[in-house]
């Protein structure tokens, strides 16, 4: 572990520390702490409180991801299929590493989380800002007996699961949009990256990429291109990020255990409860045109379904791109 990651390991309380004891305690002099906490504010943006005869301090603090309990606490149905459990301080992509690390066989998983990333990306190549130690940065690579076809449904399953699990957190009012992000009163609150790779026939991998704005730093708030939110602005800031990325990991093994025996099926009522675009004016746009029409929901395989004066049509993600008529 590095010098800099101890360093937030004994700063993470929020509590000041005098610079003579992180000396002491890492083995370096007080001037060598200085510049590691330099480059934390630099390379990372954290905040380091400086006050003289009382030392350093986090403000507010940070809980760090702890890889030995998210694992610990996972349920042991869910721990006998994890393969491996990996948290990183700082990564360009956790959905990258898990697609050049997937699982050996069948039904196992291998999740990545990180404390940061440098070139965390969403859906249509979007970049997905990341500050260090606030939000969740999560990918699971999943490998399935069916072909590359079949994973079409998985942005839509990964959405039900984060959409319940946050609200068996206390969250209301939150909603899913077609096909993978959630919001909170129209503002982005999280996106799912789902990437699929293997067989034509079979067997696939799936790496199922989250990103949940948890406590973003204003800082990184403003290079966001669309409205967002996070579980602070929405009353949701006593969230362990711990304890959620350990429901996360135990609720997305048991979706796609069920995901291979069923398919898309048994979601689709689920995703509906949350379908903020329900019986609403929409506007899609389909390469350089655009139509409008009455969004109904989504089809037995996940497209969705959109009512015009010629009848119903299907369309599928990564055809489309699906908006409010109110904001169009």
């Amino acid at each position: 572990m590095t010098a800099s990651m101890v360093l937030l390991q004994r700063l993470a309380d929020g509590r000041f520390h005098s610079g003579q004891q992180l000396a002491d305690d890492l083995g370096l002099t007080r001037t060598a702490v200085w510049k590691q906490l330099k480059r934390l504010q630099e390379d990372l943006g954290i905040r380091v409180d400086a006050v003289r005869g009382r030392g350093y301090r986090l403000p507010g603090g940070l809980e760090l991801l702890d890889e030995g309990l998210i694992r610990q606490s996972l349920p042991q149905r869910s721990d006998a299929c994890l393969d491996s459990l990996t948290v990183l301080p700082v990564i360009d992509s956790t959905n990258r590493i898990a697609r050049e690390n997937q699982p050996p066989r069948s039904g196992y998983a291998r999740i990545w989380l990180a404390e940061h990333q440098t070139a965390g990306r969403g859906r249509r190549g979007r970049p997905w800002h990341s500050s260090f130690g606030g939000n969740l940065y999560f990918s699971m690579a999943w490998r399935f007996d069916l072909p590359m076809g079949d994973l079409a449904g998985l942005s839509l399953v990964s959405g039900v699961v984060l959409a319940e699990l946050l609200r068996d957190q206390g969250l209301a009012g939150h909603t899913l949009k077609w096909p993978n992000d959630l919001l909170h009163d129209q503002r982005k609150l999280a996106g799912i990256l789902v990437e699929v790779s293997g067989e034509a026939d079979g067997p696939a991998t799936a790496v199922i990429g989250i990103g949940l704005n948890m406590r973003m730093p204003p800082e990184y708030g403003r290079r966001i291109d669309q409205p967002w939110t996070d579980l602070a602005a929405v009353g949701a800031d006593g969230v362990s990020r711990n304890a959620l990325a350990t429901a996360l990991s135990e609720r997305l093994i048991d979706a796609c255990q069920q995901y291979q025996l069923e398919q898309l099926a048994p979601f689709v009522e689920r995703w509906s409860f949350f379908d903020g675009l329900l019986n609403r004016p929409v506007q899609i746009q389909v390469g350089d045109s655009s139509r409008h029409g009455i969004y109904r929901g989504i089809s037995g395989t996940g497209a969705m379904v959109l009512e015009t004066g010629s009848g119903l049509s299907e369309h599928r993600a990564g055809e489309v791109s699906l908006r409010s008529a109110a904001i169009a």
